[in-house]
């Protein structure tokens, strides 16, 4: 398939009628698998994770704008059930951690069709690339173009999600900065959609907030959201209202959503009465405050 055989969907599919983004992220894998050995004392199964990612996209999927998940746990019942209203995104990547380690490193799935993702459903793929200044920096940037290559042809919209962490050995590591020039360099491959980390962690007077996303924003052509990886959930919705206000179109997210109900006996309840409240508030700061994507 190639670009002049299909039509590129636009943000649209993604958008909430306001322009602006309210999604949420499904896609965690091993480290969703940490969250219940944290909540339960016990590693979990495949089946756990799965049954987790469908109760979300059961109960808070229909309040979200666009709902990412991924293939291995959940996206092709997703999918064919249309369980979700919002625009569909399936992730491709690639996660390189240690049992119960971080990601430290990631890649394309290539198991992952994006023509037969596109034809199950999805409007959009996600890629995440952990960005360091070290000896495969320009690698990172070649997966990231090619990412972006592959979804132009597959008619599907791009999200890039760039998450800077410290080369191995280096001191004096600088968060923010290292967020812009990540930001920058990836978005400036002219992915449909940014996906930039909260500057410092979000553990700041919104004000300095607003301004170091004023500070991003500057550096990224393209409309952008913030993840909520690294922020307090209680700090999450100031860090989006700041991220906002400062140019962002809102944000996709998901353990400053669904987090605390990791773990819980009546998950969907739990789903029902946390979750939903959450990401009509985070939808609400996201109608006032954000840049409508069209207006970038």
């Amino acid at each position: 398939m190639t670009a002049q055989q299909t039509t590129t969907p636009t943000l649209d599919l993604l958008a909430r009628p306001s322009g602006g983004f309210a999604m949420v992220a499904m896609d965690q894998r091993e480290s969703l698998r940490q969250m219940f050995t944290a909540a339960l004392g016990e590693r979990v199964g495949d089946d756990r994770l799965t049954s987790f990612k469908l109760a979300v996209a059961r109960e808070v999927g229909p309040y979200a704008s666009g709902f990412l998940i991924d293939q291995d746990y959940g996206f092709g019942q997703v999918a064919a059930e249309r369980m979700v209203p919002g625009g569909l995104i399936v992730a491709v990547d690639s996660l390189r951690q240690e049992p119960d380690g971080p990601v430290e490193d990631t890649g394309i799935d290539e198991r992952v069709d994006l023509a037969a993702a596109r034809e199950a459903g999805a409007v959009a793929a996600k890629l995440l690339l952990i960005w360091r200044d070290d000896e495969r920096r320009g690698r990172r940037l070649e997966i990231a173009a090619e990412f972006v290559r592959r979804c132009a042809d597959a008619g599907l919209l791009s999200v890039l999600e760039g998450v800077a962490k410290p080369a191995a050995g280096a001191t004096g590591f600088d968060g923010p900065a290292a967020i812009r020039e990540a930001a920058g360099e990836l978005a400036g491959l002219r992915p449909s959609l940014y996906k930039a980390q909260v500057p410092l962690g979000g553990a700041a007077p919104e004000e300095r907030l607003a301004e170091e996303c004023a500070r991003l924003d500057e550096v990224i052509p393209v409309p952008w959201v913030v993840l909520s990886q690294g922020v307090e959930r209680d700090d999450f919705p100031a860090a989006v209202r700041a991220a906002c206000r400062a140019g962002a179109s809102g944000m996709l997210a998901g353990r400053a959503i669904w987090s605390d109900v990791v773990g819980s006996e009546d998950v969907a309840a739990e789903l029902r009465s946390r979750s939903v409240p959450r990401l009509q508030g985070l939808a609400a700061i996201v109608d006032e405050h954000a840049r409508p994507w069209t207006a970038r």
